[in-house]
C-alpha cells in the first residue's frame, strides 16, 4: 500500500513550532507562530557536509590538547579528555568517568557517523529503512545536548575547585575546541532537513 507524503498533500512541517500547514493557502506563513514556510531548508546537505566535516577536523586538537591544568602540593600535571577519564577510573570514580567518556567521546562519534550515514543515503536517493533513519535523526536532536556536558564538568571544576595555596586548575585549548566541535555538531543537526528522507519517487517501507 502507498502512503502519501505531507507533499503530496500539500501540507508542510513549520521549522519554529513543528505545526502541519497548508502550503496551497497565501501567505505562505505559519497560521500559529507566523514563520515563513518552506517545502525544504534550502543548501540543507550541503550546509550539514561543510559544519560536520568542520567539526570532524576540530576534533582532533579536542582530544589531543590538554583541557585543563591542575596546580597542587602534588606538583602540576594537565589532562587531555581521556587522560582525565583514566585518572578518573584509576582513582575509583568510574561512575564519573563512564559519564564523562559518553558525552566527550561516545555522543560526539555517535553523532558523526548517524549524520554521515543520513547524509550518504540521502545523496544516493536510499529508499530502505526510512522510518529507522528518520528516529535516528530524531535520537541525534536528544542526545546532542548531553555534548555539553564535559565543558559544563570543566566549567564547574574551573570555578568551584580552587583551593588556594594548596591548588588551582585552569582551562586549556582543548575545551575550547571541544566546545566547538560541541556547537558544529548541534548545528548540523539543526541544518539537516530530515524530510530529504523521504523525498523519493516510491514510498514503500
Amino acid at each position: 500500500m502507498t502512503v502519501p507524503v505531507a507533499a503530496e498533500l500539500g501540507l508542510c512541517l513549520c521549522h519554529r513550532c513543528h505545526q502541519a500547514c497548508d502550503l496551497e493557502t497565501s501567505p505562505h506563513t505559519c497560521p500559529r507562530c507566523g514563520a515563513h514556510l518552506h517545502k525544504r531548508k534550502r543548501n540543507a546537505i550541503t550546509r550539514t557536509w561543510a559544519l560536520m566535516l568542520t567539526a570532524l577536523i576540530l576534533y582532533i586538537p579536542a582530544n589531543v590538547l590538554p583541557i585543563m591544568h591542575t596546580t597542587s602540593f602534588k606538583g602540576d600535571s594537565t589532562a587531555t579528555i581521556l587522560g582525565s577519564v583514566v585518572t578518573l577510573w584509576r582513582d575509583g570514580a568510574w561512575d564519573i568517568a563512564t559519564i564523562i567518556f559518553i558525552a566527550s567521546v561516545g555522543v560526539p562519534v555517535t553523532k558523526f557517523l548517524v549524520l554521515g550515514l543520513l547524509l550518504c543515503t540521502v545523496h544516493k536517493g536510499n529508499t530502505r529503512s526510512r522510518r529507522d533513519r528518520t528516529r535516528l535523526y530524531r535520537g541525534l536532536e536528544l542526545i546532542g545536548y548531553w555534548s555539553m556536558l564535559d565543558v559544563f564538568v570543566a566549567a564547574l571544576l574551573t570555578a568551584l575547585v580552587q583551593f588556594g595555596a594548596l591548588g588551582t586548575i585552569e582551562p586549556r585549548p582543548g575545551i575550547l575546541f571541544f566546545g566547538l566541535v560541541v556547537v558544529l555538531t548541534m548545528l548540523a543537526t539543526l541544518s539537516f532537513d530530515p524530510r530529504l528522507i523521504w523525498d523519493t519517487d516510491t514510498h514503500d517501507d
